[in-house]
């Protein structure tokens, strides 16, 4: 058994908060409706709370804004008192703030769609469509739930793809750390030996010790070089040119994991806008602008053009040439049997699978690659030093 806090309000709007003890958060849920409490947030003491810093517009407090409009709709309150209620449980001046304007612009008879679209920098056009289509088919509550599990299911991609490369980020950052330490400061102690001796170095050691020099005199240039390189990479992505080449060196060098990951993106999105009643015009729209590789974004415009003429989504996805055969079978299946939406989905979720797969297969390739390129550095730096260790002492090497 665990202790859980938790945060809820019932019927009358009125926020109450304690500590249960309960074996998961699942057990949480069923006694707290069962004294008649919508709940809102629940979690371990000092480990489930939101940063109070955090921006509005940071993915895990969008989530979180999602659930829990979602847990007090479907609770039967409307929902201008759910906007409020948020309002008031809201853990900074910022998301307050931005969900008063919202309650604010519905107030004075706009749809909560329009309300949204007030604030693009924090709800995206997806977000914002999916919202239009569940006022529409009068299923909001339901269109909020599935909005919460699709960002339930990127955030938890995302987070994964991020984990995997800590120990890789840690590898390269300590190995080059080091690798600076002996350039910047114990090979110049060595080349003060070396001078003073007067004998000659051989050629790898001379270059060694003439890189190390020029490393230590002018670090703060290398510093400016390596400044303004980064800077004219980032304003060369900016362009369409330069993004399209950028991701297109990218397919080239993961092909696989490239692109399984924008067929999960794809297809989720995809599959959970017409799930939620989005036309599929619309809904193809959005899910291109989702794709963030530009080679197979561009190939997508097609597939919106072919679907407009008539012409079948497999059949124009398959001629873009941009999706595995896997997943194109699955989507005509889909198509035939009538059941596109929800194909997409399991297309979505078994790539997304695949594509750990594929990480975990990469990072393990990456690991020890890395290793071996800094120990060859660093065998080298060593080697040379040996080399003109043994050629002043005259021992044979």
């Amino acid at each position: 058994m665990a202790v859980f806090s938790y945060r809820g309000t019932d019927s009358e709007g009125t926020i109450i908060e304690g500590v249960i003890e309960a074996a998961d958060e699942q057990a949480v849920v069923e006694r707290l409706k069962n004294s008649d409490i919508i709940p809102l947030k629940i979690f371990v003491p000092g480990k489930g709370l939101q940063k109070r810093f955090a921006l509005f517009s940071s993915k895990a407090d969008l989530l979180g804004f999602t659930a829990e409009l979602t847990a007090l709709l479907e609770a039967g309150l409307p929902l201008d008192r759910s906007l409020n209620i948020l309002a008031g449980i809201a853990e900074n001046k910022g998301n307050q703030e931005l969900i008063q304007s919202i309650l604010q612009s519905i107030r004075g008879g706009s749809s909560f769609s329009d309300a949204l679209q007030k604030h693009p920098k924090v709800f995206s056009r997806l977000y914002i469509n999916m919202i239009k289509a569940g006022e529409a088919g009068g299923v909001l509550a339901v269109v909020l739930e599935k909005l919460t599990e699709f960002l339930e299911s990127t955030q938890e991609l995302k987070e994964q793809i991020l984990s995997s490369m800590i120990y890789p980020i840690i590898l390269i950052s300590t190995g080059g750390l080091s690798i600076i330490i002996l350039l910047t400061y114990v090979l110049p102690k060595f080349s003060v030996i070396f001078a003073e001796m007067g004998s000659s170095l051989p050629l790898s050691t001379q270059v060694l010790l003439s890189f190390s020099q020029g490393l230590k005199t002018y670090w703060w240039m290398a510093l400016m070089l390596l400044f303004f390189g980064w800077i004219l990479f980032r304003t060369y992505l900016k362009s369409e040119k330069g993004r399209y080449r950028w991701d297109r060196i990218k397919i080239k060098l993961v092909k696989e994991i490239i692109r399984k990951l924008e067929t999960a993106r794809f297809c989720r999105t995809l599959g959970t806008l017409i799930k939620s009643g989005v036309p599929l015009l619309q809904a193809l729209k959005n899910s291109r602008d989702v794709v963030n590789n530009q080679v197979i974004a561009v190939a997508l415009d097609e597939v919106a053009k072919g679907v407009k003429e008539g012409k079948g989504m497999a059949f124009t996805l398959s001629a873009s040439n941009v999706f595995p055969p896997l997943a194109l079978s699955m989507i005509k299946v889909g198509e035939e049997t009538g059941q596109l939406d929800d194909m997409l989905l399991k297309v979505a979720a078994t790539y997304e699978k695949s594509l750990r797969v594929s990480i975990k297969r990469f990072i393990s390739f990456l690991e020890p690659a890395m290793i071996l390129g800094m120990g060859l550095v660093i065998g080298f730096i060593v080697l040379s030093m040996l080399m003109a260790i043994f050629s002043i002492t005259d021992l044979p090497f």
